[in-house]
């Protein structure tokens, strides 16, 4: 009898036992998300060659301009040439064209009168305000260093009494000078599909304009003082090769989009001065461009680089 409740007793507490161990919460079992294999890494291509320069033909220069004209600045004869017949856009070389004309019909003490109409202009700018007054030789300043173009269309209006009017002397003067191939639009040369020229149109231009001595003295020019009001604003010529070359006597820069980077330039060596023009080029490209026309152009004079 004793033995029998023993094991009832024993039974007892083992199912109490198994209850409570059942009753007791289980500890949770957190699932891994499911990690996606990664695809086998897909070798990379071996860098392509870089492909070689063009070759240059014999005598060709390496320039990065589209167009190119180097020619005597005497003569007007051309010393080397890319695809200088081809048609361009001028950008602000036109002012170039501009300059020569208000200068050759004179007068240059005149004073002009800024009217509403000449404001109406994209930058850059000297922003002149109607009713304010100029010296024409003051505003030329302001039109060959500064490039502005609200000057070009004062000066054109004030020398032909409209835009269009100015245009037709331009394309006149330009057909004088044997620019042919040469249409222009406007004074200051923003862009137009109709305001076009050539590199050998543009340097029979310059050759004019560096045969008149006051254009010469302006693009030659590094910096003037302008008094616009009551304060004077200081010009500073765009055409860095006045400071980077050796003997630059000038010229002037030029861009817009359509017409990429522009730039006429001119140096003297040894009493020989040579003209360069390369359009559709870049930033760089107009300074080393134009400084590989010039050296040529001196090389091909037999005039020997400067001692450094």
């Amino acid at each position: 009898m004793a033995n029998s409740c023993r094991n009832l007793l024993t039974a007892l507490l083992l199912l109490c036992f198994g209850a409570v161990a059942s009753a007791a919460p289980k500890k949770a079992v957190v699932a891994k998300p499911f990690l996606k294999p990664k695809a086998p890494a897909t070798p990379k291509a071996p860098p392509a060659p870089k492909a070689s320069p063009t070759p240059l033909a014999p005598g060709e220069l390496p320039l990065v301009a589209e167009a190119a004209a180097l020619v005597n600045a005497s003569s007007g004869a051309l010393i080397y040439q890319k695809n200088a017949e081809d048609v361009q856009y001028p950008a602000s070389t036109t002012k170039i064209l501009t300059a020569l004309i208000i200068i050759e019909e004179g007068d240059l003490d005149k004073m002009v009168t800024v009217e509403l109409a000449d404001t109406k202009v994209e930058p850059s700018a000297l922003e002149i305000k109607p009713g304010e007054q100029y010296p024409r030789n003051h505003l030329l300043y302001a039109l060959l260093l500064k490039s502005a173009n609200d000057v070009a269309m004062c000066l054109a209006r004030d020398n032909a009494g409209s835009v269009a009017a100015f245009a037709e002397k331009m394309n006149r003067r330009a057909e004088q000078l044997g620019a042919e191939n040469s249409h222009f639009t406007n004074p200051h040369g923003l862009h137009d599909p109709h305001h076009f020229t050539t590199a050998h149109d543009l340097s029979r231009i310059a050759v004019a304009a560096m045969k008149n001595p006051l254009f010469r003295e302006i693009v030659a020019t590094p910096e003037a003082w302008l008094l616009k009001g009551e304060q004077f604003v200081l010009l500073r010529n765009h055409n860095k090769l006045l400071w980077r070359f050796s003997g630059c006597t000038g010229m002037k820069t030029g861009f817009t989009r359509a017409a990429q980077q522009v730039l006429v330039s001119s140096a003297i060596r040894q009493g020989q001065e040579v003209i360069s023009v390369v359009m559709h080029s870049n930033s760089p490209g107009i300074w080393n461009d134009s400084s590989t026309l010039l050296l040529y152009g001196f090389e091909r004079l037999g005039i020997p680089p400067p001692e450094q």
